[in-house]
């Protein structure tokens, strides 16, 4: 079956989507407790479902996001695992402080990256 009229991502929905894991980036530092955690659950979401969107573009701004992402969730768990019990209540707000200083304008400049390209319609591919 051949559908007629395909259905149009448009140019401004591809790179809205392109940008959301970003925002959950910024916001996940700026208010680490509980937001960096939630936004780990969050974000598995927000992968899956932008990761394979009908812009090509807009699952790689998407993996980029997720990349330092996952980097510093990971970077935190071993640091946290091993460090002693007092560590993140004597140098929590260090942690905070280097979480921003590493994430904040990676995603801000992903985000003028995304908002400097040139957006087209995609269209849907039909069975």
């Amino acid at each position: 079956m051949k559908i007629d009229n395909p259905k149009i991502v448009s140019a401004e929905q591809s790179k809205k989507s392109a940008k959301v894991f970003n925002y959950g980036n910024i916001i996940s530092v700026l208010i680490p407790f509980p937001l960096f955690i939630f936004w780990f659950g969050a974000s598995m979401f927000v992968y899956a479902m932008y990761r394979h969107h009908p812009n090509p573009r807009v699952g790689y701004y998407t993996q980029i996001a997720a990349y330092y992402y996952y980097a510093l969730a990971g970077l935190l768990s071993v640091v946290l695992i091993f460090a002693s019990r007092d560590f993140f209540f004597q140098y929590g707000w260090m942690l905070w402080v280097a979480c921003i200083i590493f994430l904040l304008p990676l995603s801000i400049r992903e985000i003028i990256k995304i908002n400097k390209e040139e957006w087209h319609d995609t269209k849907i591919k039909g069975e």
